[in-house]
């Protein structure tokens, strides 16, 4: 009996370990793992659609400190209405949790407010903040908003969010795909400034050999009368 009490003990003590290290920040930040996450109409039919990593980023006397959400233990739960959609995702203990608010107009879907709440170890302090009246990740009615680079949030003084590989479409998913890409401002820094240096040094190159060879042209010596 006193063998069976031992082990439930240590069996017990393994379960809270683990459930309080699924809680606990780290000092170094890892790129967070992507998860998919879609949530229907009343019809059954999807209307938001995300892929994403999201990171918490704490800042606590003046050092940060990083949480990331894994999709593995994330509940999913959202509605969708005409002009207004909400996509949550929340650990099973609401220790973590982040929603987003989405709005359309006539041409385009946004985020129009981002919330974050954290509790976790070892701490024992709840951060939380929002950004609203936004137009984020904005994106034309007929297509999805995307951003492979790394997003930064600022929700409050204390918590940050960060975004990575992230893919969004709302108010009509058909088939449940994603259609053709709105790309953010920060990919296309990325894509477009290397081609832009390289013209940039090949019209330098350039000029500089046609000026080598007018300068050349101008020194070389005339023919010499017989």
């Amino acid at each position: 009996m006193k063998h069976n009490k031992y082990i439930q003990a240590v069996i017990y003590c393994l379960l809270v370990s683990s459930h309080l290290s699924n809680h606990r920040l780290n000092a170094l930040a890892f790129v967070a793992s992507s998860g998919s996450y879609m949530v229907r109409d009343y019809a059954g039919q999807p209307c938001i659609k995300a892929n994403m990593g999201a990171e918490y980023v704490v800042i606590e006397n003046k050092t940060n400190w990083y949480f990331s959400l894994d999709p593995s233990r994330v509940l999913l739960s959202g509605k969708c209405s005409k002009d207004e959609a909400l996509l949550s995702l929340m650990l099973p203990d609401n220790s973590a949790r982040l929603e987003f608010t989405f709005r359309k107009d006539e041409n385009n879907f946004f985020v129009t407010k981002l919330a974050a709440r954290l509790f976790p170890l070892p701490v024992y302090k709840t951060y939380s903040g929002f950004l609203t009246n936004q137009t984020l990740f904005k994106a034309a009615n007929d297509k999805s908003f995307k951003c492979t680079s790394e997003l930064l949030l600022s929700v409050s003084s204390e918590l940050r969010i960060k975004l990575v590989h992230l893919q969004m479409q709302a108010f009509g998913v058909p088939d449940g795909q994603f259609r053709e890409e709105d790309e953010c401002w920060a990919d296309f820094n990325h894509r477009a400034v290397p081609i832009i240096i390289g013209s940039i040094a090949t019209g330098v190159v350039l000029s500089v050999v046609l000026s080598f060879l007018i300068i050349r042209d101008r020194r070389a010596p005339g023919y010499e009368r017989l």
